[in-house]
């Protein structure tokens, strides 16, 4: 175990914030992750579990170990005529392990391309895309619990999926660290490209036979052209989740804006949060060198050096706007640290 101190997480988080860690380690092993947190408790020392750091807005630095796990492997764990489990280590890179599903024929995971992160932190979020969320590909997941450092199973119900939503982020919050997944994928294709641009994107790139590659491929164009690459812009994705309003409420917004989208599902009607965010007027906004980005208002991004609290301020300020503006409350979908 190699703990380092006074790390920078630049490199670490997406959004490019420079804050620093007091502590730093990064486990390869379930050992490692045992040695990291038993050395933690012994120092009194809160841990932040880091995967990708797609997800997260650093607004200070971490008093306590920032502990990266980097637990690899992909493993088929069984397999029928139709079906296929494989299980996945927490710290894979999610758009290679996608990329190597889709290079074997297994299909399901083809709507998920190019999201940032790493496959631990895929249930935790319940990351979704254009019609698919884990949840429908998702079989369980081993966890390590911090206490006792004993692994214990999740099977789905277990997990208690929501929109972007599962119980690590509630009951059971800072209590598990994911060390792997088990993925239940199919051998016959099921596609779903009625959301977002896909099936235009497809008939654009002339695609005659669909095929899970076809179905990716169009995925990361879209995704490309609309999202800016964490490379050159820092961002985290998504900043909100996507609201759902009583249809009532939908029903009166709709005689104020005629053209405001919504999709039904069972709680009410989901609106779309960037459509909201660019009708406040907040689309391609910036504020020294943070802003909105001006392709997709949904995303708040770091234009250089950028701190987390003034993002987080934007954040609050494009909240109360919409609240006014629609009576609409927007929570975040990323973590703030």
């Amino acid at each position: 175990m190699n703990i380092q101190e006074n790390i920078s997480l630049k490199s670490f988080n997406t959004f490019g914030i420079d804050q620093k860690a007091r502590f730093f380690s990064s486990a390869k092993t379930l050992e490692d992750l045992k040695a990291a947190l038993t050395w933690a408790k012994s120092q009194n020392l809160e841990v932040l579990v880091l995967g990708g750091g797609s997800n997260i807005l650093l607004t200070k630095d971490f008093p306590g170990l920032v502990l990266k796990v980097e637990l690899k492997g992909i493993q088929v764990v069984s397999e029928s005529e139709e079906e296929i489990l494989v299980q996945v280590g927490a710290g894979e890179i999610w758009h290679e392990w996608v990329m190597y599903s889709i290079s074997k024929g297994w299909a399901g995971l083809e709507n998920l391309s190019l999201i940032p992160g790493t496959v631990g932190a895929s249930p935790m979020q319940n990351i979704g895309a254009y019609g698919v969320e884990i949840q429908e590909v998702f079989q369980s997941l081993q966890a390590l619990e911090r206490n006792s450092l004993e692994i214990h199973s999740f099977d789905s119900k277990a997990c208690k999926f929501g929109y972007r939503e599962s119980v690590f982020k509630h009951e059971l919050k800072d209590r598990y660290i994911i060390t792997s997944v088990t993925f239940k994928l199919n051998k016959t294709p099921k596609f779903h490209i009625e959301y977002g641009a896909i099936k235009e994107t497809l008939a654009e790139k002339g695609i005659q036979e669909l095929s899970i590659k076809a179905v990716s491929e169009a995925v990361i164009q879209i995704r490309e052209s609309k999202l800016p690459d964490p490379k050159k812009i820092g961002n985290a994705g998504s900043f909100f989740k996507n609201p759902t309003i009583p249809i009532a409420q939908y029903e009166k917004l709709k005689i104020q804006f005629p053209e405001i989208p919504g999709y039904p599902n069972e709680e009410g009607i989901k609106v779309p949060a960037g459509w909201l965010i660019e009708k406040a007027g907040w689309k391609g906004v910036r504020l020294g060198d943070i802003g909105v980005h001006e392709k997709q208002a949904l995303v708040l991004v770091n234009y250089g050096n950028g701190i987390g609290k003034e993002i987080m301020d934007l954040s609050e300020k494009i909240q109360k706007s919409i609240l006014e503006k629609f009576g609409i409350a927007l929570n975040p979908e990323v973590n703030f640290i």
